[in-house]
């Protein structure tokens, strides 16, 4: 089923249709480019082709094809990849009997929670549905998020499960149960959900990974924490997962920036009054995982999080990671004892609305609400040094910087000059120095590297004014077939990167014939000088030796290598 279905889905999906629902392309020659989603650059150096149906970035070095870049730009595995593809293309995904028999571990986990979600959906009770209404979600909400309930029998879901023909390992390796007397030969397993309403948790292809579980139920424990999420698994990673991240994507895209709330009841609220871009954390701090998450999508932020003192400093916490990851932050001021369920549900969507189109500039909110609460000008100042400077360390671009700046010092009553020597005191975060490539290489190397690279773009080209054949000989014989044959063995992946460095240079409009006959003239020299070398060594010792018939085809060679090489040099 797999290479069929890939094939198919190449068929009916270019790469530049793909790539561009993430990033925006321009023409440059044959090819086309962007700035590169993978990592932070102010040029263009991500490249697309749609000959090939290949990419690649000169920045960072990463490539590939239409199933690797939504790998890359998802966090998905290749079946993740596979599913959102077949959806975009309308392939069917069918496996085979064999197949099914033949998942891999990873599979069979998939498979776990999907089955444990829809046991969930179908034991929602009646009172988890009023509760559910009473905090205004519609069923059509609860339906669309795949809301369940989870009962208070200590194993209903893992006995369940097990008659599913799941395995007790499997069961605790997707965060469904728990293990009882751990300490124990006879331990054994019992649910880590009960009495509580169960939201599933997707990965960026839709597929559970994990849920959160809220307290629920006159058989609830009160010492019961309100929310318990999965614990880590090979599936579910929390700091690198964005609850409602799957529903979000499309809207992120389209209205270009994200909506951050802070629990699931927020979020569902903030889909159903039509604000499809909103995302949750799920059981941890806001990370620089997160915020790369978001920033393929869009690079603007609006942080709601609840409005009392913990919302305020999990915002602040939340921003700095995302100005560190160079996004846009600002801040949606909600009524005081509202969080952004309640202001819905209790004012409206059109407050809801309001609330996001007045969002604060991250800055301009940390200095309202410090002026609002300083009990003087002097108290204002402290309170900015320590909290606000920070913040503008993080921001990445040097114009919303000096914006920001100039903001601070006027709020400040100073001037920018005071403003940036105190921010110069500030340590600067760390920075990752970046991977060292392998770049001591051999200068005939090199050479052979840029010729080699002319000959298999215009190998992959449809069509060509150039004789590739003969372009394939010249070099041959210039770098001689022990070097040939390694250039022909070197990883698809190089040899892609070298065709998007020739095309790079040539483009369409300009002829590659002259500077690749001129290096095979170079490369053709630079062999034959250090094969003269070597043979004029051989000579010395062979006179030093005696060996006169030695001497003379010596010799002989030698004259043959300077008359090559000179003929060489007339081209030239």
């Amino acid at each position: 089923m797999a290479g069929d279905t890939v094939q198919q889905i190449k068929d009916k999906l270019g790469i530049v249709d793909v790539v561009s629902g993430y990033v925006k392309l321009e023409r440059s020659g044959s090819s086309l480019r962007a700035r590169c989603p993978f990592h932070a650059e102010r040029t263009p150096s991500f490249h697309v082709s749609p000959d090939r149906g290949t990419y690649h970035c000169f920045g960072c070095g990463v490539g590939g094809d239409v199933f690797s870049f939504v790998e890359a730009i998802e966090g998905l595995d290749f079946k993740g990849a596979l599913k959102v593809l077949a959806e975009k293309a309308g392939v069917p995904l069918v496996y085979s009997r064999s197949e099914k028999g033949a998942q891999d571990d990873r599979d069979r986990l998939f498979t776990l929670l999907e089955t444990a979600t829809l046991f969930y959906q179908q034991q929602l009770t009646n009172d988890a549905r009023k509760y559910l209404h009473d905090r205004g979600m519609e069923d059509s909400t609860i339906a669309a998020f795949r809301i369940g309930w989870a009962g208070k029998d200590w194993s209903q879901a893992s006995d369940y499960l097990k008659q599913k023909g799941f395995r007790d390992k499997e069961l605790l390796d997707s965060g469904i149960a728990k293990k009882n007397d751990a300490g124990s030969a006879n331990w054994r397993i019992s649910d880590k959900f009960r009495n509580r309403i169960m939201f599933p948790i997707g990965d960026s292809a839709g597929r559970i990974i994990g849920f959160s579980g809220r307290i629920f139920g006159e058989d609830a424990s009160p010492e019961a924490p309100k929310y318990l999420n999965s614990p880590e698994t090979p599936l579910f990673h929390k700091s690198r997962i964005l609850y409602g991240f799957d529903k979000a994507k499309m809207s992120m895209r389209k209205l270009d920036c994200a909506v951050l709330v802070e629990g699931q009841m927020d979020l569902l609220a903030s889909h159903q009054a039509g604000w499809a871009n909103t995302l949750a954390v799920s059981g941890t701090a806001f990370t620089a995982e997160h915020a790369a998450l978001i920033k393929r999508m869009t690079d603007n932020l609006v942080l709601a999080l609840d409005p009392d003192q913990a919302g305020i400093k999990a915002a602040g916490r939340a921003a700095r990671a995302a100005l560190a990851s160079g996004l846009n932050v600002k801040v949606a001021q909600l009524p005081e004892g509202l969080d952004p369920a309640d202001l819905i549900k209790v004012k409206g969507a059109d407050a809801w609305k309001d609330a996001i189109k007045n969002a604060k500039d991250i800055i301009t909110f940390l200095l309202d609400v410090l002026e609002a609460h300083a009990k003087s000008p002097d108290a204002f100042r402290r309170n900015v040094e320590i909290a606000v400077l920070p913040f503008l360390v993080d921001i990445q671009s040097p114009i919303a910087r000096e914006q920001s700046v100039r903001e601070v010092a006027n709020r400040l009553g100073v001037s920018q000059n005071a403003v940036q020597d105190a921010l110069a005191k500030i340590p600067l975060p760390a920075v990752r120095e970046p991977a060292l490539g392998q770049i001591q290489e051999l200068r005939e190397s090199f050479r052979a590297k840029n010729a080699y690279a002319i000959l298999v773009w215009q190998e992959s080209l449809p069509k060509t004014n150039i004789n590739v054949r003969e372009f394939e000989q010249a070099l041959r014989e210039a770098t001689g077939e022990e070097v040939f044959q390694a250039l022909r063995k070197l990883p698809e992946s190089e040899q892609e990167h070298m065709r998007f460095s020739a095309e790079r240079l040539y483009g369409a409009d300009r002829s590659p014939e002259s500077d690749f006959r001129h290096l095979v003239r170079v490369l053709a020299r630079e062999r034959l000088s250090a094969e003269l070398a070597e043979v004029t060594a051989a000579l010395r010792q062979a006179e030093s030796r005696g060996e006169n018939d030695v001497s003379q085809k010596l010799l002989e060679r030698s004259k043959l290598l300077t008359g090559q090489i000179a003929n060489l040099l007339k081209i030239e």
